[in-house]
């Protein structure tokens, strides 16, 4: 490929705008949905919002890291550029399809490309029940909240609440709680991607819990399903050296 149209996008820091800047000079840029590549500019959260608010143009993102967190972008030069992007690899992401419904009764969807997560919203722990494909395994759960979460988005906050980091490709999803009381031992769960999760919060009113799908929250749920995307996927590239696949691996070695 010796000529790729690139649409620029960038977080709202000095680092990104000043990139932005110089490769638009450099590279020249076409309006995004004429674009064959977008390039984001920033951390981890920039580029999830990209994916989310460029979901339906259906373009690959190449990513180069200028925020705090990095791991879904490739490193920062301006050189090369289009070199880079001829040769990079694609990674497909599945996301994660959250339906929450609240107390008022409101129906809210949201897709996930790391987790979607369930919190207490005050002191008092929750209550939740938890299913898989339409059968109790856990009547009730007691905890501060409760994840599930992709290959992708299993070294983020999954790995804090100390779930498992998923290979790439592996097509399962890990189910981990976060801060369990009860039962006392048990610490998650792996899961096959077509498992549809289901979590009923047990006395919703005195135990308010929230849901987040990735940055969008949904207070006072009573009801949470997720289940993997069969419609929508949305695709990475990387360089070869830097690939998503290779950096999951070794994130189980790192110390």
């Amino acid at each position: 490929m010796t000529s790729i149209s690139i649409a620029f996008v960038a977080s709202k820091n000095e680092g990104a705008d000043a990139a932005l800047a110089q490769l638009r000079a450099r590279y020249g840029e076409v309006p995004i949905e004429q674009a064959q590549v977008i390039v984001a500019l920033g951390g981890d959260g920039f580029m999830l919002r990209t994916l989310h608010r460029h979901l339906a143009l259906n373009k690959p993102v190449f990513g180069m890291k200028l925020g705090t967190v990095g791991f879904l972008m490739n490193q920062y030069h301006a050189e090369d550029l289009t070199e880079r992007l001829a040769r990079a690899q694609a990674t497909t992401l599945k996301p994660l399809v959250m339906e929450a419904i609240s107390e008022s009764g409101t129906t809210t969807t949201a897709l996930a490309f790391n987790e979607v997560s369930l919190l207490r919203q005050t002191k008092q722990v929750a209550h939740i029940r938890v299913s898989l494909n339409g059968a109790v395994k856990i009547e009730e759960l007691m905890c501060d909240g409760i994840l599930v979460c992709t290959s992708a988005g299993s070294t983020a906050y999954n790995l804090s609440a100390h779930g498992p980091i998923l290979p790439l490709g592996a097509d399962v999803l890990a189910m981990t709680p976060i801060s369990p009381f009860r039962p006392r031992r048990w610490r998650g769960a792996i899961l096959r991607a077509g498992t549809e999760v289901k979590f009923e919060m047990l006395d919703a009113y005195k135990r308010p819990v929230s849901a987040t799908a990735d940055s969008n929250e949904v207070r006072d749920v009573v009801e949470v399903v997720i289940r993997e995307s069969r419609e929508q996927t949305v695709t990475l590239l990387f360089d070869p050296e830097h690939n998503l696949e290779d950096r999951i691996l070794n994130e189980q070695f790192a110390s």
